[in-house]
Order: structure tokens, then sequence, then C-alpha cells
């Protein structure tokens, strides 16, 4: 992932690419929660976890996650938590992580990043705790 064509972040082996929305009632404990389902998802080959490979997990903040498209031509934003509620709660899933023993890389929070990936599946889940 790179911000203005620096890398910011990178897993270089079989991981979780995390896009991490928050809304307005969000908490930490909610952060917590999703830090452990992250961790001991079984969605790797063999039904194997990240916490059983010891396989990294690239986060990334993603406000768009919550725009709501159900009404004219053009997103709404307004269920996407605003900045400052939420960065805290993405670092603390990212803290949370850390603890738990995971390799974490992460995004720069407000930031115009591009992100590549190479997706083994496709698998991609919505993960609401």
């Amino acid at each position: 992932m790179t911000v203005e064509g620096r890398v910011v972040g990178a897993i270089a082996e079989p991981g979780l690419l995390v896009l991490i929305g928050v809304t307005h009632d969000d908490t930490s404990a909610r952060a917590e929660r999703l830090a452990a389902k992250l961790w001991g998802l079984r969605i790797l080959a063999g039904e194997r976890s990240c916490s059983d490979e010891g396989a990294p997990l690239l986060v990334i903040s993603q406000f768009t996650l919550y725009g709501d498209t159900r009404k004219g031509r053009r997103p709404s934003w307004t269920a996407a938590a605003p900045g400052p509620v939420a960065e805290p709660l993405v670092e603390a899933v990212v803290t949370a992580l850390r603890s738990l023993g995971a390799r974490v890389e992460t995004g720069e929070f407000g930031a115009r990043m591009e992100v590549s990936l190479v997706n083994d599946g496709p698998v991609t889940l919505i993960i609401d705790v």
C-alpha cells in the first residue's frame, strides 16, 4: 500500500487484508472483539487462522464501507464516524491484534492510499461483531 508513491504498509506472505469501517456506535470493546475474531478466523489454507499460522494482517481504515447508495446517484457518508472518532478505534483494533501476538502492518489514516491485492480465492467477508 502506498501513499504519494511511498510504501506505508505491506505484507509479503499469505495473510489478511482488513478494511475497517467505523460507524457512530462503535466502541473500544467492539474493536477488541473484532481483533479476536480476525486473529482466530479459520479462513486460510487448510481451515487455519492467522493465529495458527502466524500470518500477518494489513489493516486499513476505510470509511467508504459505510457509503449509503440507496438514494440518488451520490453516496452518503453520514453512517461513517468522523476521523476523530474513527482513528482511535482503528488504532484500538491494531493494538488489540498486536497484544494477541499478531504481526500487523497499517495504512496511513486519512491519506489517499493505493492498495494492491492478490486475492487467493477470492474470498471477501463482512465481519460485524
